[in-house]
């Protein structure tokens, strides 16, 4: 059904195709990168006042579609209750944004939301020690980590203001028993915080098959933890995820191009 969208691209601001072409990428790295848990995860990316005049509105999955196939024009257009507000073909998740809309409404600088179910994401959120300082991906998601215990399918609005008072302002949640959240200031920088959060669960997973014991492991130094913010900005040129992103955007045109149409 992707396939046979017309074109969005003349017919929406510029601004508003660039984001759509930009989540469109993103949905599809993920895929690329073996994040996706079918159809059932979801990545938000808030419009620019230049496209909605102040008001609050989102770009999010057309629900039903594998992330690999979704494209720039799919992508449907929704307000803070998830209400559509464009025509599309495809139906929303209202209850998958529940989490997205907690995040949006008290975080002003959340230009993107991305959550996702890994098998290591999951893994170490169930682990009652969380994230281990073992390696040089931990590192950066400690400066800026929380956590959120598990209260079921997140479907109920009543959690909301639980989960809001965890996320604080750290751009790391780990939802307990549940998966991993980025919060990006741009949706590059929310997939390079993903591809750094994931990777942090994956050697975390490793380390600890050698050795169900964590203080077998060797833990970095707190006094390099307090230095990782002035690191990361050395690393990236101060640039965060807009560093990587164009080399990403090439990998994918390589690998799984149409996703900006």
């Amino acid at each position: 059904m992707a396939l046979q969208m017309a074109c969005l691209q003349g017919s929406v601001h510029p601004d508003e195709w660039q984001l759509r072409v930009d989540l469109a990428a993103c949905y599809r790295l993920v895929a690329l990168y073996g994040w996706s848990d079918l159809v059932f995860t979801h990545i938000t990316a808030k419009l620019p006042s230049s496209v909605t005049g102040g008001e609050e509105q989102f770009l999010i999955n057309p629900y039903g579609l594998m992330f690999d196939e979704i494209t720039a024009s799919s992508l449907v257009k929704v307000d803070m209750h998830c209400n559509k507000l464009h025509d599309s073909p495809f139906p929303v998740n209202p209850a998958g944004f529940v989490i997205h809309s907690a995040v949006h409404e008290v975080r002003p600088d959340a230009g993107c939301v991305l959550h996702t179910h890994t098998r290591a994401g999951v893994a170490v959120s169930a682990q009652q020690h969380g994230v281990l300082p073992i390696s040089q991906q931990s590192t950066f998601v400690l400066a800026s980590l929380a956590y959120h215990g598990y209260e079921g399918v997140a479907i109920r609005d009543d959690e909301k203001a639980r989960l809001q008072a965890d996320l604080g302002q750290a751009n790391y949640l780990m939802l307990r028993n549940h998966g991993l959240l980025t919060v990006g200031k741009t949706i590059a920088d929310a997939f390079l915080s993903m591809y750094t959060f994931e990777n942090t669960c994956r050697i975390q997973v490793d380390a600890l098959a050698g050795s169900t014991k964590p203080q077998d492991l060797t833990s970095v130094d707190p006094q390099i933890l307090n230095g990782v913010a002035t690191a990361m900005r050395v690393q990236t040129g101060g640039l965060g995820g807009a560093f990587v992103w164009p080399s990403l955007l090439r990998k994918l045109g390589r690998e799984n191009p149409g996703f900006d149409l």
